[in-house]
Parts: structure tokens; C-alpha cells; sequence
């Protein structure tokens, strides 16, 4: 059998014509094609260098190719990728040590992706409830909340309001309660609507693909508090707001919040491979045994190995301390601008996690424009909902170069308020609006 003949693309379309014929359409990137990346900065095939603003959707949160990161996958693949766990290895078990002592969990079932850590802490959380609190079979509900994003296998797209992602998949997978985010009012309505059914509560400590949203102060340990009261397990997903992005080591922990199950992915490999994680104590991590779950590739030695790395990166390099001072940095900036803007609406966010809301609806393309002009001058941020930019620049980011990445921000939104010309308050008249946190 013969190799299939490939033509080798010289020009950017090209590689963009090469996904386009040859790959699903279930993404729409933005028109650049990126070939190098060194810390907060990439560079595309023609050689031209960005300020990477949204990290793999927080993913790189210490920085492209890091050396220690990367130095760590390579000697690992030198010497053993995968054994499946049909085995043991020398580098689940220190890899398992090190994840539990770091976050303060008796243990964790290791994974791959964010999706299926998330599934793993829904089987889990339905597990205790069956065989622990004595929930029948079958009757278990989880509560989520609306908005939210946790995936897209057809179990999660199943608790989605998303009608994007939901539409044309079902049929769906029932079990689930969803009420508003940040609103405990609703979460201990529907704990005692459903009193003796209810096994855990599954929340964003921030919504980051909603747009960025982030709770009123209290919402987190009141929600942790209520699901005391019910013998509800608090399941938080942090995915995308863990490992230093908002500030601290995870985002539960600016309430001082254990959760009861902690999910974790992107940045747990600094972005080098695909590595995900459930962390419980023993009460709830015990009721799995061996054969009712598990993966071919989580806890393979690659993964232990990066881990480890990535982990010990961003505490070695105060990576949270970091994402706390130039978050704060970003936010002032971004709010002076906002409030002399008929474009940009509001800024919020926290630590590294930001977004700015663009005065237009969901349906407009304005925020999608300001991307590509943003792109233009040399910054790489995507919308989500249509009208919000994201940006999450990786920790590693210097002062210098966060600077930079604000006035390009600023300049063009400037362009978009009309010609280039700056916009001043008394021709706007209107108070600031911005949400700070």
C-alpha cells in the first residue's frame, strides 16, 4: 500500500483550505495559522509574532513550551509513553502523591481531557449517592446551573441551555436540575424541592465560556454551605479557572472553599498533553472499584511526568501571585478605557480570567471584527457569545508585554468608536459601567 500523496502548503490559505476540505467544521478560528510559541507569544507560518491572549482557553497557563514542562514530556517518551493500567508504572504513583498533597484530597482518578473528568465526577458523585446516602437507584438528580459549560459528550450537552450545542444530538440524558448561576435563593429551593435525591451540586467557580462571569462574593461558601445541609456533594469544575488563573492556586479557594469533588484539565499539563484529574477524599473516591471506570491513557507515564512539572511551575514561579497583580493591572486599565467608550460596555473578571462585553448584540459581528483588527496589530483574543472578548493572556505574561497588549486592546476599540478618533465623556454622557472584582 502506497502513501497518499500530500501537496506541502506554502501560504497561510492554504493551511486554512487544507482544514477547511479535509476537517470538521465544528470549530470557526480566527484566520491565522500559528507555527511557534514561546511563552506568552506566538508566531505564525509567515513568521509574523502575537501576544497570545487566550492561552488555549487557559491552558498555557505557564507559558508556550515551557522548558521544564516540555523537558519533562520528552525524557518521559524517552522511556516509556503507556502501559495502560493493566499495569503499574514508576510514575502514577509519585504523580498521584504529588496532585493529592498539592490540593489536599486523599486521592485522585486520573484522566484525560476536561470532559471526561467532568463525566468521571458525575459517575462518581451518583455512585456515593446510590451506595452512601441510600438514594434509589436510578433517582439521583445533580443540580447545574444555566449557562454553564463543562463540555460536549451527549451527557453534558444533556444539562446545556446552549441550543448550539444541543440541538440535533438527542436523545438526552435526564438526571439533572438547573437553576440560575449565582443565585443561592434557587439552589436551596431546588435542594429542598428534591430533598433525599439530590447528589451533588455541579458549578463553575467562574463561568469563563459564558462570558467570563463571575460571582457575587459569598455565592461559592453559601453554595458549599447549603450542600452541607442536604448531604449534597459540592462538585466544582475547575478546568478552566484552576491552576493559578484567577489569582489564587484554584478559584474555590478566594471563599476558602474545599469542594467534595475537584475537577481539573488544561493547565494541569501546562498545555503539553492531554492530562485531567477528579480529586475526593476516601468517603467519596472509595465507592469506585476496580472495572467500573477507567481510561487506556489516564495515568500513563507522560502524563504523571508533566504534571508533576506543570504543578511544580506554577508554584515555583508564583504564577497565582502573578495572575492577582496584573489582573488587577488589566481591569484599571480596561475600565478607564470603558468608561469614555460608546463600544466596549463593561469589563469584568478575575486575576487573568477577563473579559470585555461589546455594546452589540449576540448576533452581531462587531466583537468577531475587533478580533481580526486586534489580530492585525498583534494580539490573539476570540469572542464567546458573539458580543464578549475573552482574554486570558498565560501567567508567564510580563508587565511590559501586558501593557502592550492593552493598548493594542485600547487603540482598537478606539478604531471601532469612529476613524481612530478618541471618544471623550462629555460626548458620551453617560456614567461608567464596569464590574471590578
Amino acid at each position: 500500500m502506497t502513501h497518499p500523496t500530500v501537496n506541502q502548503p506554502t501560504t497561510q490559505q492554504d493551511y486554512i483550505n487544507l482544514e477547511d476540505r479535509y476537517g470538521a467544521h465544528n470549530y470557526h478560528p480566527l484566520p491565522v495559522v500559528l507555527a511557534r510559541g514561546q511563552g506568552a507569544k506566538v508566531w505564525d507560518t509567515d513568521g509574523k509574532e502575537y501576544l497570545d491572549f487566550l492561552s488555549a482557553y487557559s491552558a498555557v497557563n505557564q507559558g508556550h513550551c515551557h522548558p521544564k514542562i516540555v523537558g519533562a514530556m520528552v525524557e518521559q517518551a524517552q522511556t516509556l509513553t503507556l502501559t495502560s493500567r493493566a499495569f503499574y508504572n514508576d510514575k502514577l504513583g509519585p504523580y498521584e502523591e504529588f496532585v493529592t498533597r498539592y490540593f489536599g484530597f486523599d486521592k485522585v482518578l486520573p484522566m484525560n481531557t476536561g470532559a471526561e473528568a467532568v463525566e468521571t465526577a458525575l459517575k462518581l458523585a451518583r455512585k456515593y449517592a446510590y451506595e452512601v446516602k441510600g438514594i434509589p437507584e436510578n433517582e439521583a438528580l445533580i443540580i447545574v446551573c444555566e449557562n454553564n459549560f463543562h463540555g460536549r459528550t451527549t451527557t453534558i450537552i444533556s444539562f446545556s441551555n446552549d441550543e448550539n450545542a444541543r440541538r440535533s444530538f438527542g436523545p438526552y440524558t435526564g438526571g439533572f436540575l438547573r437553576i440560575p448561576y449565582d443565585d443561592l435563593g434557587a439552589l436551596e429551593a431546588a435542594l429542598n424541592a428534591h430533598a433525599g435525591r439530590v447528589a451533588g451540586f455541579l458549578v463553575e467557580p467562574i463561568q469563563g465560556e459564558a462570558g467570563v462571569y463571575v460571582p457575587q462574593e459569598g455565592y461559592l461558601s453559601g453554595a458549599k454551605a447549603l450542600c452541607e445541609q442536604h448531604g449534597a456533594l459540592f462538585i466544582a469544575d475547575e478546568v478552566q479557572t484552576g491552576i493559578a488563573r484567577t489569582g489564587k492556586r484554584l478559584a474555590v479557594d478566594h471563599e476558602n472553599v474545599k469542594p467534595d469533588i475537584l475537577i481539573l484539565g488544561k493547565a494541569l499539563s501546562g498545555g503539553a498533553y492531554p492530562v485531567s484529574a477528579v480529586l475526593a477524599d476516601d468517603a467519596v473516591m472509595n465507592v469506585i472499584r476496580p472495572g467500573q471506570h477507567g481510561s487506556t491513557f489516564g495515568g500513563n507515564p507522560v502524563a504523571g511526568a508533566v504534571a508533576v512539572a506543570a504543578l511544580t511551575v506554577a508554584e515555583d514561579e508564583g504564577l497565582a501571585e502573578r495572575a492577582e497583580a496584573l489582573g488587577q493591572k488589566f481591569r484599571s486599565a480596561l475600565s478607564e478605557y470603558v468608561a469614555q467608550s460608546r463600544v466596549a460596555k463593561l469589563v469584568r473578571g478575575k486575576g487573568l480570567l477577563n473579559a470585555v462585553v461589546i455594546n452589540d448584540h449576540e448576533d452581531s459581528d462587531t466583537a468577531w471584527n475587533i478580533c481580526l483588527k486586534m489580530a492585525e496589530r498583534g494580539l490573539l483574543a476570540k469572542p464567546t457569545h458573539g458580543n464578549i472578548i475573552r482574554f486570558a493572556p498565560p501567567l508567564v505574561i510580563s508587565e511590559a508585554d501586558l501593557e502592550r497588549g492593552i493598548r493594542i486592546i485600547t487603540d482598537t476599540l478606539r478604531e471601532f468608536e469612529g476613524q481612530g478618533e478618541e471618544v471623550t465623556l462629555e460626548e458620551i454622557n453617560h456614567p461608567q459601567r464596569v464590574e471590578q472584582v
